[in-house]
């Protein structure tokens, strides 16, 4: 019985890259997406044709009836899951003071309160298993915070604090959950930031490079799989060197 990884975000940038990294690892991919149907489904389609499985699932994740519903539907079909990746996020740049309670509201529910109600969502079924594995996604900001990117930042540090904490409380379950905090990605996330500052940004990054989607991908894949079985609690900082 293939094993299921239930994705969110992916229906571009990083959990697209995840999404078709797990599929290729064997995994049944349940790939979550919100508004970006064609591109999820034009992934599943090219998967199946190399014969993998990716199924889409649409879900606003800051919703938390529409996350239950989803690991339901879920569940009605595989019985288990074995993975959840909390990928889905969004960004926005500015001074804290042009931020209205409403954007610093959007922030937190689409990047922290989803990982919460995705986690609270698929933890009864793999605590009954008494297996599983959680991996969110903060970001290098959540390490060290930017400026021009509290709200951003801070909803990326709780995600830390959370992981953490959750690994603790869930750990005698055999439940890992750890994070990846990538660093600069060349994704549509990054999209808004000018030629002139991604060339900024790679220059002070140690390595020298922008890091890809795959490349996070591939650190989601090393810390579901066997060889990261005595690791949780940690964050796994794909960034190049650029936080240290």
């Amino acid at each position: 019985m293939a094993k299921v990884a239930l994705i969110t975000g992916a229906s571009r940038g990083i959990g697209h890259a995840e999404a078709k990294r797990f599929a290729q690892e064997g995994y049944q991919v349940i790939a979550n997406y919100h508004h970006a149907k064609e591109q999820v489904m034009e992934l599943a389609q090219r998967m199946a044709q190399q014969g993998y499985s990716v199924i889409p699932m649409q879900a606003d994740v800051s919703d938390p009836m529409q996350v239950e519903q989803m690991v339901k539907e879920v569940l009605r079909q595989f019985h288990h899951i074995d993975v959840l990746v909390c990928n889905a996020g969004i960004a926005k740049q500015g001074l804290l003071t042009d931020f209205t309670p409403e954007s610093w509201r959007e922030m937190m529910a689409v990047n922290l309160d989803s990982v919460f109600y995705c986690c609270r969502a698929v933890l009864p079924d793999m605590i009954r298993r008494q297996s599983g594995c959680i991996i969110t996604t903060s970001s290098m900001w959540g390490i060290t915070g930017a400026s021009c990117e509290v709200p951003y930042s801070t909803s990326k540090a709780a995600i830390i604090g959370l992981t953490k904490a959750l690994a603790k409380e869930v750990g005698p379950s055999g439940i890992r959950v750890n994070c990846i905090a990538p660093g600069v990605i060349d994704t549509e996330m990054n999209g808004n930031l000018t030629p002139e500052v991604m060339e900024e940004l790679r220059e002070e990054t140690p390595l020298c490079q922008i890091g890809t989607a795959e490349q996070v991908a591939a650190c989601a894949a090393f810390l579901a799989g066997e060889d990261a079985s005595f690791v949780t609690g940690q964050v796994l900082s794909a960034n190049g060197g650029f936080v240290i």
